[in-house]
């Protein structure tokens, strides 16, 4: 009986895994038969760990050597520990995970229990339930055969019923199933074996997307819990060697272009991608013959330093936030979910604060939501705006009844506000409303474009906020002497070209820097950037001359730093103007050039520096210091 109630959680997970699959589709793509085999080897390989973590308590449980294990009271807790357990850590789990996956790419962890706080989770599961409800009633399905398959009604005899061999025959059973118990969850028994990880799908995978399909909860969840507590990384290169190859710290003593003194205005964008532009992807758009979803911002970026191959660092708004305002990267797990990421550190918004800057963060989500407020606070900025203080001073008809004020009216309040602000002032405004559950306004419903996307019209609808903001303020003072940031969180969870559906184009982002009197000369720059390159930049405009630490590179004012871009997407990646490369942490298990040729002296150039970046980066975070002050 036991080993017919195992068996069935397998067979459960692989019907998850399948429900997973056709839910997601179109991010993961068609699978050939050798794909499928492969595939589910690796997914034996994860449910086996799935399965134990779940159920390693019950197996031992099932298998005490005591004769009241075939009582009635004892087979009763037996079946309630298998249906409940099993119903909320496989099926409810991996099922909610078939939507999570569509809107984060990646598998539900430990990291987001982080989120499970905030005031409007209970409202934003009932709906996402509303929307799936074909996915409950599937759940419902397969907890009904949990139920049946187990076989309550079963007695169950063991032909061994006294002495000392039902004792020690059924001890010895116990111990083999702890150890096999043991070695499942590690993944293998030999001595070279590592304990079982996430990035060990992509073994069994050719893309990220295919490797999710492998994993399964609840490995995920129970694999990540603790894993900010410690830090373990390679140490590549010698202390002295490590900062010829990267290094974070800054030392600028010089500017192309002299801002100084300027305001700074820095709008995160929620999913704003590259395709939604005509002006960066007229392929998309009869090479100019239609207009996109993004005619406003198409026209600012024609007046400003525009990033045409600008990508993000993560696939999260909770890995933006750092990286945009810090100049720190998220790689295996966001930054800011690390305990580690509360040490000493002096961001952007810091920096310009103790040069008499006023700061400012604006958000239209609840106070505290997502951890935003939390962050901004910790980076050095004062003052937290949000949807209360919206309300408070125009009241609560412009909630979009999920996350918060709709980004038209709360574009106009934080125009008001920094009206308001002394001078220079540095501030801060994450969108919402091109988000789930892609809805405009009701007036906006039938006047903007429906495109071919769900996320087309709250694009278009963020298109219009911002014509409508620059539109009331483009002549106040303060806004004229202003250096506009915009820049992308994420690429969106809908994808409308192919290219937007892989790496590296499931990172590319709309990127500019604005300044309305023309005091930065236009110009459209084809080189790589990423979010990371923000901070050195706008502190290169504004002629500082302190040293700083980040990870970025000034786009204007730092030629040795060699243009790239790095992510982590389940092996780390580098995007540079010539290639596109994959590291395990070993080896560089990829390398792509453009122009369909190798280059094997710009390939070890680039390991040595990833290298490094690495070994600085989990260095300052074993150390807890993000400052020019901490020496590796």
């Amino acid at each position: 009986m036991l080993l017919r109630r195992i068996v069935l959680l397998y067979i459960v997970l692989l019907l998850c895994r399948i429900v997973f699959y056709c839910y997601n589709y179109a991010l993961i793509g068609p699978l050939g038969w050798q794909e499928v085999l492969t595939l589910a080897g690796g997914g034996l390989k994860f449910d086996t760990v799935s399965v134990l973590y779940a159920n390693l308590l019950f197996i031992v449980l099932s298998l005490l050597p005591f004769h009241f294990r075939e009582r009635s009271w004892y087979r009763r807790i037996l079946f309630w520990y298998y249906a409940v357990i099993n119903s909320l850590l496989i099926v409810a789990v991996n099922l909610a995970d078939c939507v999570y996956f569509r809107y984060t790419q990646k598998r539900f962890t430990a990291d987001e229990i982080f989120f499970a706080d905030n005031s409007n989770s209970v409202q934003l599961v009932l709906k996402f339930a509303a929307e799936n409800w074909y996915l409950l009633l599937v759940g419902a399905v397969l907890i009904w055969l949990f139920v049946w398959g187990y076989g309550r009604k079963i007695t169950p005899r063991s032909p061994l019923r006294e002495g000392w061999v039902y004792y020690s025959v059924n001890t010895g059973l116990l111990v083999i199933a702890i150890l096999l118990g043991i070695a499942g969850m590690r993944g293998g028994v030999t001595r070279m074996t590592r304990p079982i990880t996430l990035s060990n799908a992509t073994l069994y995978a050719s893309t990220s997307e295919k490797a999710n399909l492998i994993l399964s909860n609840p490995f995920c969840i129970l694999r990540t819990i603790g894993s900010g507590g410690s830090v373990k990384y390679t140490r590549y290169f010698s202390p002295e060697k490590l900062d010829e190859y990267f290094t974070p710290t800054h030392r600028p003593d010089s500017s192309a272009v002299n801002l100084e003194g300027r305001n700074v205005m820095v709008f995160i964008l929620e999913s704003m991608s590259a395709e939604h532009s005509a002006y960066l992807k007229p392929e998309l758009y009869g090479n100019g013959t239609q207009p996109g979803y993004t005619p406003f911002l198409d026209s600012l970026m024609r007046q400003s330093l525009c990033f045409g191959q600008m990508y993000a660092n993560g696939t999260r708004s909770i890995q933006a936030m750092p990286a945009v305002l810090g100049s720190i990267p998220s790689f295996k797990q966001p930054f800011v979910l690390m305990p580690q990421s509360l040490g000493k550190s002096r961001q952007l918004p810091q920096i310009l604060r103790d040069k008499g800057y006023r700061t400012a963060f604006f958000c239209g989500s609840e106070r505290g939501s997502m951890g935003f407020g939390a962050y901004a606070r910790s980076a050095g900025i004062d003052r937290l705006l949000s949807r209360e203080d919206y309300e408070a001073a125009h009241g609560t008809e412009d909630f979009d009844g999920y996350w918060g004020i709709w980004d038209e009216p709360f574009l106009q309040f934080t125009g008001e506000e920094l009206s308001k602000m002394q001078e220079p002032f540095f501030a801060t405004l994450f969108t919402l409303s091109s988000h789930h559950p892609f809805v405009v306004p009701e007036q906006y419903a039938d006047k903007l474009p429906a495109g071919t996307t769900k996320i087309h019209k709250p694009v278009a609808y963020e298109d219009l906020a911002f014509r409508n903001f620059y539109r009331r303020f483009k002549d106040e003072e303060w806004f004229r002497r202003t250096i506009f940031v915009f820049v992308a969180d994420h690429v969106s969870s809908e994808k409308m070209a192919e290219e937007t559906r892989s790496y590296p184009g499931n990172y590319h982002i709309v990127g500019f820097i604005h300044t309305p009197d023309g005091a930065l000369a236009p110009q459209f720059l084809a080189q790589t950037v990423q979010q990371i390159d923000i901070m050195p930049t706008l502190l290169g405009l504004l002629g500082n001359r302190e040293p700083y630490f980040a990870f970025g590179r000034d786009i204007l004012n730092e030629p040795d730093r060699e243009p790239w871009a790095v992510m982590y997407d389940s092996e780390f990646r580098v995007v540079t103007d010539e290639a596109l490369f994959s590291f395990d942490e070993e080896w560089m298990t990829g390398a792509t050039f453009r122009n369909e040729t190798s280059d094997r002296e710009q390939t070890a150039s680039v390991e040595n520096r990833l290298k490094a970046l690495i070994q600085q980066y989990y260095g300052h975070v074993e150390a807890k210091n993000y400052t020019v002050e901490d020496n590796l």
